[in-house]
């Protein structure tokens, strides 16, 4: 169209400027009018290729100079405004914002739930402080600031799933325009506007009650294909009732009731028991607990005992180090003793790795560290991965007797007991022994009954004896 005004108009004898001027203020009235009223008439010429192809409009000559190459300066196309100038308006040069997204969690973890924000609204934070906690089937990750200043906005909930690289705030380097919000106030100001624009939403409101109305139509085929009616023949939905709390499961903790219940599925589980005097070990505690922390730096507990024992029992019987691996039996060169601990948000197992070249010390001071990192929920999935053999010490809650159950994919697990008192014959005497309960449950498709008696008589003699691990015997 636009070109067959400009042909017409060439035709009856028109200047080109003038139709050129005109066409401009055709295409842009209002951007594109001081433009072109600034130039002389004279200034603005045609593109020389006709009209056939008009593509641009090229070139401004001076007023008074030749058309020619040199004097000729170039022109925006047709669109004389730069799209930049608008573009500005919905983009933030200043880089004031950053955002906070969650971490990566580690490979085998793909999602996580926000189980609560550290910071709020208007709190200052610092660079890697943490903003929000993440609670996975294995730990805790937590959130942490990529720059110091200010959080602006919090975008994700708690209680929401969220996967590595969803965004959870807003940070404001500079702080500028963030007022603080504390939890009560956040709640009294959304409950404010609500009250004052009642009188508008009420004309919203019944304008949404056809789509209101619609929703639950739309939803009824669904409701009897829905999980819940599934659910009851196994596992009915109890009938609220007074007095009682329903509280969803954390992920830690499902995830530790999907494992062993996969244990018991799977392993053909089976446990033998024997007992320890623990008198030996507990006089050798006694005596050198002093010099043992004044040169180590940490006291001197049973559990190290224990570990030292384990990893002789299983130099002696592999099998019980061994794993079953579909038609194959896997056997670990190495020894990483996993430690069950228990934590208020659930059971964690750290591992001490390469246990058979540790000494008493050493075991201690990575006990320590890793059932401090558990409890302040800051161990990472590295430090609980793998491990070939568990010890749980039941006994530090007053457990008498228990039938632990095998952490998988391994194939034993050995049970520890609180240590009572009782009356047992030495040398024809009946006399008062300070005696522990030990169990070991194990996989018997892989050991027999014949390596796991062996196992708990070695652990029964080195720590009735620990004179045997210094000689070997």
């Amino acid at each position: 169209m636009m070109l067959g005004v400009l042909r017409r108009r060439v035709a009856t004898g028109a200047s080109s400027s003038s139709i050129l001027k005109q066409s401009l203020q055709t295409i842009r009235p209002a951007a594109s009018t001081p433009r072109v009223s600034s130039l002389p008439e004279k200034e603005i010429l045609l593109h020389p290729r006709g009209f056939g192809h008009v593509r641009n409009f090229s070139h401004v000559i001076s007023s008074g100079s030749p058309a020619s190459s040199r004097s000729m300066r170039a022109v925006a196309s047709i669109d004389l405004i730069t799209p930049k100038q608008y573009s500005r308006a919905f983009s933030s040069d200043s880089g004031d914002l950053v955002d906070a997204v969650v971490p990566f969690m580690g490979e085998s973890i793909t999602d996580g739930t926000l189980a609560k924000f550290l910071k709020h609204p208007g709190d200052r934070v610092e660079v890697d402080e943490a903003i929000a906690q993440i609670e996975t089937d294995k730990v805790t990750i937590d959130v942490a600031s990529p720059e110091a200043g200010v959080i602006k906005e919090l975008v994700a909930k708690e209680g929401e799933t969220v996967e590595p690289g969803t965004k959870v705030a807003i940070i404001s380097k500079s702080g500028e325009g963030v007022a603080h919000v504390a939890p009560s106030e956040k709640v009294t100001s959304e409950a404010a506007p609500s009250k004052a624009s009642a009188p508008p939403e009420k004309k919203g409101e019944e304008n949404k009650k056809p789509k209101v109305e619609a929703t639950p139509v739309a939803e009824k085929p669904k409701t009897p294909a829905s999980p819940p009616p599934k659910r009851t023949a196994t596992e009915p939905q109890l009938p609220p009732k007074e007095r009682e709390r329903r509280v969803p499961m954390t992920r830690l903790r499902k995830r530790v009731a999907t494992r062993l219940k996969d244990s018991q599925n799977t392993f053909a589980m089976l446990t033998t028991f024997n007992e320890v005097d623990m008198t030996n070990l507990m006089k050798l505690r006694s005596e050198y607990k002093d010099a043992f922390v004044e040169k180590h730096g940490v006291k001197l507990g049973l559990m190290s005992g224990f570990i030292k024992a384990a990893v002789s029992g299983l130099q002696n019987q592999p099998i019980i180090n061994a794993v079953i691996d579909g038609d194959d039996i896997i056997y670990r060169d190495y020894i990483d003793i996993s430690i069950a601990v228990g934590t208020p948000k659930g059971l964690v197992v750290p591992v001490i790795r390469n246990a058979a070249s540790m000494n008493f010390a050493d075991i201690e001071k990575e006990i320590n560290t890793l059932a401090k990192k558990a409890n302040d929920g800051t161990i990472s999935i590295d430090e609980m991965a793998g491990g070939s053999f568990t010890i749980s010490n039941g006994g530090v809650y007053g457990s008498l007797l228990s039938t632990p159950i095998i952490n998988p994919p391994q194939s034993a697990i050995l049970g520890m007991h609180s240590i009572v008192s009782r009356p047992m014959v030495v040398g024809g005497n009946v006399v008062p022994r300070p005696m522990m309960y030990i169990a070991l449950t194990y996989d018997h498709r892989l050991i027999d009954g014949r390596e796991a008696v062996f196992f708990l008589r070695r652990i029964k003699d080195v720590v009735e004896d620990p004179r045997r691990l210094l000689l070997d015997i």
